[in-house]
């Protein structure tokens, strides 16, 4: 599916609310763009997961590092890390300056550029090209280098914000830890097939 251009609003900072439970629910439904010379990238948010301050999940819990530190930039930066020495995974901070918390962004529904994600992901069903952290910071060619952006400023990976409008969201708890499991912080658009995890996380 293309989506044209003008159809895609960029979101400014004031567009997004502060807070990681607040941006997590909130970024459902809206846009990832990645420009890049050979085409653009764009998808719908669908699956996000918040990781907040007093989180011991979340990699800000302990205090900043060189790895962590873009977690307290002001929100709406990318926060990028490697994560079992095999892919990427995007986040977007979500505290003001000096706070450190985060958005996972799970997955996207691919909107455009489906033939440039297929290059990094092969032949995959477009359900599963950008269905999972790992697939999607593949399929949208990101890396450490994007680590630090700000999603809301001019450059060529950002966030935006098209008509159409997101599905009944979903809660759960997250996908993948061992620390803080009980706390219901995942959110997904129910019944889009373009969510993680087993059948019943999606409806």
């Amino acid at each position: 599916m293309s989506v044209p251009i003008a159809s895609i609003r960029r979101l400014r900072r004031s567009d997004l609310p502060v807070g990681a439970v607040r941006l997590a629910r909130d970024l459902i439904g809206k846009v990832l763009v990645h420009e890049l010379p050979a085409g653009r990238l764009a998808g719908r948010i669908v699956e996000t997961e918040a990781y907040l301050a007093d989180d011991a999940s979340c990699h800000a819990f302990r205090g900043p590092t060189l790895r962590n530190r873009s977690l307290f930039l002001p929100h709406g930066h990318a926060y990028v890390y490697f994560i079992y020495g095999v892919w990427f995974a995007l986040n977007v901070s979500a505290e003001p300056a000096g706070v450190g918390a985060g958005v996972l962004l799970r997955a996207v529904e691919p909107l455009e550029g489906i033939d440039l994600m297929r290059r990094r992901r092969g032949p995959a069903p477009v359900t599963d090209l950008a269905r999972g952290p790992g697939r999607l910071a593949t399929a949208f060619r990101i890396s450490r280098r994007h680590d630090g952006l700000d999603l809301c400023a001019p450059g060529r990976l950002w966030l935006g914000r098209m008509r159409r409008p997101a599905g009944r969201i979903g809660t759960s708890v997250r996908v993948g830890i061992t620390k803080e499991i009980h706390r219901p912080l995942r959110f997904y658009e129910r019944g889009n097939p373009c969510v993680s995890g087993p059948a019943r996380q999606r409806v």
